[in-house]
């Protein structure tokens, strides 16, 4: 999730919760979005995040690791939110015959309300898009 916009930037959906799901997620992130040198991923403290294999991920992708407090979910409120929000607005409002269309619909969720026209209270009711565009408009021109 971007700080700035609240935007979901990097996501990915398995059947387990191995290390390399959060690898594709972050590893979307990088290609898909403009990183600058030195951005930072925070995440809890669970064994996937603090793990050398994605610790080595995260370096070869030149972003840098932050973790929370153990037990302080404050740390991570960003993404607590943002899942507690997927589950009320979606998950928990649809039948799903398969985990193929589960996953196909949490994708368009995630792409196309949340991100471009789902209002946040953090950005004074304004999509992550309007604040990524607000933002592009007001860099000097290369």
């Amino acid at each position: 999730i971007d700080c700035h916009t609240k935007a979901v930037i990097g996501w990915a959906t398995d059947d387990n919760y191995k290390t390399a799901l959060i690898e594709t997620a972050i590893t979307m992130a990088a290609r898909n979005h403009q990183l600058t040198a030195g951005a930072i991923f925070h995440s809890d403290r669970g064994s996937n995040y603090t793990s050398t294999q994605f610790a080595a991920t995260l370096k070869g992708l030149g972003i840098r690791q932050s973790v929370g407090r153990t037990g302080i979910c404050y740390d991570n409120s960003m993404a607590e939110s943002f899942f507690a929000t997927l589950k009320n607005e979606r998950v928990h409002r649809t039948v799903y015959p398969t985990r193929e269309h589960a996953r196909r619909d949490i994708a368009r969720y995630i792409e196309l309300r949340y991100n471009t026209t789902r209002r946040h209270s953090a950005l004074d009711y304004r999509t992550p898009r309007q604040v990524h565009d607000e933002y592009l408009k007001k860099q000097p021109a290369a």
